[in-house]
């Protein structure tokens, strides 16, 4: 065999090793994050209200120690934005601004290491920040600084169930019910994702109430 075909042989079989390799590096933080997932579906959809914001501190917690975890991994820092804007939400008022302000810092992070981590996900989460929170000088909200990064998010991911539904919220919230018609309509007819059953009928419900403002009748 010529040393040239000897290189070649070498380079398969660590390419060929090290995708095992990979996958098995890959797994832990992918089993971690896929957890998160379904605790924070429960706590969404399943939980009563009034038990809500213990339930998301403790998880808060939790996904903290998944992204120290594996550090420069986008995945575990978009979730434990999301749990710690979920929080946010169900704490409200400005006491609440102090966690907003910190899943802002973790979705923009995930964004600096890969921002088509979770088809986006980090690009969608912001946006709705940046719709949701309050402008200057009480918070950082912008509402043309949102359209840009949901914009970015369904670039990404276009038949999307979650960026499909906050693009159109973003729509209604701005006065253009009309427009949100078509996203919510995809939200409808997204297809399912595997192992997020009880978020995507959560989501669809959600889309069902949004339609119904729109159209009451």
């Amino acid at each position: 065999m010529s040393r040239r075909s000897l290189l070649r042989a070498a380079l398969l079989s660590a390419g060929l090793s090290a995708l095992p390799w990979a996958s098995a590096l890959a797994a832990p933080v992918d089993d971690a994050v896929a957890e998160l997932q379904r605790d924070w579906e429960v706590v969404r959809y399943q939980t009563p209200p009034a038990e809500r914001a213990k339930r998301y501190e403790a998880l808060a917690g939790k996904a903290h120690q998944v992204s120290a975890q594996h550090p420069g991994r986008s995945e575990p820092l978009v979730w434990e934005g999301i749990i710690v804007s979920s929080w946010a939400g169900e704490k409200g008022g400005l006491g609440a601004l102090g966690l907003v302000k910190q899943a802002k810092a973790l979705y923009e992070q995930a964004i600096q290491i890969d921002p088509k981590a979770l088809e986006g996900s980090a690009y969608n989460s912001l946006g709705v920040l940046y719709y949701k929170v309050p402008g200057w000088p009480i918070g950082f909200g912008d509402k043309e600084k949102a359209r840009e990064l949901l914009q970015k998010a369904l670039a990404i991911n276009p038949q999307g169930i979650d960026p499909n539904y906050f693009y159109a919220e973003f729509l209604v919230e701005t006065r253009q019910p009309e427009q949100a018609l078509a996203y919510l309509d995809k939200v409808l007819q997204a297809p399912p994702r595997p192992g997020r059953q009880i978020a995507d009928v959560g989501r669809r419900e959600e889309a069902r109430a949004l339609l119904a403002k729109i159209k009451p009748n």
